[in-house]
């Protein structure tokens, strides 16, 4: 999967959040909570990453949520300086666009920090970011910086 490039200078506009979900910064003292969405959801490094954000001030993870309940999270500035990711929206709340907002949330938390380009790293749904970004491989990116990672036993 290669790193892509974002010009953040020429984001989207976000969208208005869909009807009774919410679109919002986490607080650090949901770190709980989030750890095991992302746990259950998606992976144990994944959840490392994320935790990561949660020492950032402002915190750097962003949640899609309805009536207290988790749908989704995606954070920057966490693996790498610069980096957005990981994110990840739960199966049953896919298509619904949910992914795209917390992209756009967090790229524009990094434009804030005041950088006018981002990296989204080991991007798996390249199209994806293509179409809510325009977001654009870069060349020979692969493995990036998730080389030589350790194995769990």
């Amino acid at each position: 999967m290669p790193d892509m490039l974002v010009h953040l200078l020429k984001l989207p506009e976000q969208k208005p959040a869909l009807q009774g979900i919410t679109i919002r910064r986490a607080q650090p003292f949901e770190l709980t909570p989030v750890r095991q969405f992302i746990e259950q959801h998606f992976s144990i490094g994944w959840a490392d990453e994320a935790t990561v954000g949660f020492s950032n001030k402002p915190v750097s993870v962003f949640l899609a949520t309805q009536e207290g309940k988790i749908l989704g999270f995606a954070a920057y500035e966490t693996t790498r300086r610069g980096f957005f990711g990981p994110t990840g929206v739960a199966e049953s709340q896919r298509g619904k666009g949910l992914g795209a907002a917390l992209l756009i949330a967090s790229l524009q938390g990094l434009r804030d920090m005041g950088y006018a380009y981002a990296i989204i790293g080991g991007a798996g749904p390249t199209d994806f970011y293509t179409k809510a970004v325009g977001a654009i491989p870069i060349e020979n990116s692969t493995p990036g910086i998730y080389t030589d990672m350790l194995k769990p036993d």
